[in-house]
């Protein structure tokens, strides 16, 4: 457009200089070598708007030309893509229908021409895993890392076939290896989530867990369950490393809440049970169960091998003067009671126990019991409900 102005503005000043000159228009005189041309003005300005006129034409007449042939190359090219992507949507497809063999073949039969091969070889590595083809996995794989920016979504996609593979620790390695370039991403939190889990990584979980809710993939009460299972591994974990003393010190260096928290409490108690430190899980046990009946840490304090069972014993009847209805503290009494030979002392509190709740363990404790008192007759109807009890 602005080369037509622009002839229209040179012919028209020609055109207007030509009249006002007319009769008077002189002569120009091109000598070259040995050759002269003589023409007037108005030939000259004629020929130069020609000349301009023939080389804007040709101009127009080369685009042309080179446009028709990059619209025939595009042309087969978007043809190329658009097959391309069709294949690979009906290979995502194939995919998720489980038919590995014909989603490979979809993605990769026109790879070269998608778009995003990167996607392509991502699809074709998840079916070669579903069809336990490894090495192919690890092929199309490598090929999806040669794609740019295509580092995150390829060991993303690793990790998660590790992960179904069980193969945990390679997982980790994977995500490790992320974890710094990439650490607010949700899918790798994830990821590691489950990994830690897996591997019981307790120290890490916890400091996982700011993150998880922060990026909504946990909830507050998810929290809380993540926490004090990471806690009870964690104190386990502490336990076989430095015994109770290292143990104790690291209950006493935790918050008050978690202290306080029946759950933890319990896990802290069987550790130090295991550790042979009975003494001081009675105390701890004791102290919570003033605050707090809980029929788990009642079920504990029979596991105790205590050196001295008379204060486990007053604890246990002073806790019934106040709830005569406590099954856990019958129950844990009697065994008690059982240990140092009182009999029918034993054998009332599993009753009142039984009255209260069903239980195969204090049905075979009475049965016991009733036999080291000559009660053989009713030993075995005891026995026999025991039996029933425990086959249903």
């Amino acid at each position: 457009m602005f080369r037509l102005i622009f002839l229209f503005i040179v012919l028209g000043a020609g055109l207007f200089v030509g009249s006002q000159y007319s009769g008077q228009q002189g002569y120009v005189l091109i000598s070259v070598a040995n050759k002269t041309l003589e023409m007037s003005v108005t030939t000259l300005v004629i020929f130069v708007i020609a000349t301009l006129a023939a080389l804007f034409g040709l101009e127009y007449l080369l685009k042309k030309m080179f446009y028709a042939s990059s619209a025939t190359w595009n042309y087969f090219s978007v043809r190329k893509m658009r097959r391309s992507r069709r294949l690979t949507n009906e290979g995502i497809i194939s995919l998720l229908e489980g038919d590995f063999k014909t989603a490979e073949k979809k993605v990769t039969r026109w790879a070269n021409h998608h778009d995003m091969p990167l996607l392509c070889y991502l699809v074709a590595s998840e079916a070669a895993q579903g069809m336990a083809d490894n090495e192919k996995r690890d092929h199309y794989l490598q090929l999806a890392l040669e794609q740019k920016d295509s580092r995150l979504a390829v060991e993303l996609t690793r990790a998660k076939q590790q992960i179904r593979e069980g193969l945990f620790e390679q997982a980790f390695a994977t995500l490790s290896d992320l974890k710094g370039d990439y650490p607010n991403n949700a899918i790798l939190l994830s990821l590691l989530k489950t990994v830690y889990l897996e591997l019981k990584l307790w120290e890490p979980l916890l400091e996982l867990q700011p993150k998880l809710l922060k990026a909504k993939l946990i909830t507050k009460d998810d929290q809380q369950q993540f926490t004090l299972r990471a806690e009870c591994g964690l104190l386990a974990e502490i336990a076989g490393q430095k015994g109770s003393e290292g143990l104790i010190q690291h209950w006493n260096g935790l918050s008050r809440k978690l202290k306080s928290d029946l759950h933890l409490v319990e896990c802290f108690a069987k550790q130090l049970i295991l550790r042979k430190a009975d003494a001081h899980a009675f105390t701890v046990v004791k102290e919570a169960l003033k605050k707090h009946p809980s029929s788990d840490l009642y079920k504990l304090l029979p596991q105790m091998n205590l050196a001295d069972n008379h204060p486990a014993i007053v604890f246990l009847e002073d806790v019934l003067r106040k709830d005569g209805n406590n099954a856990e503290a019958h129950s844990a009494l009697a065994q008690f009671l059982l240990r140092n030979q009182h009999w029918a002392d034993a054998q009332q509190h599993f009753e009142k126990a039984l009255a209260l709740r069903s239980s195969v363990s204090d049905y075979a404790y009475l049965a016991d019991t009733l036999e080291k008192q000559n009660f053989n007759k009713a030993a075995h109807e005891v026995s026999k409900k025991a039996l029933t009890l425990a086959s249903h």
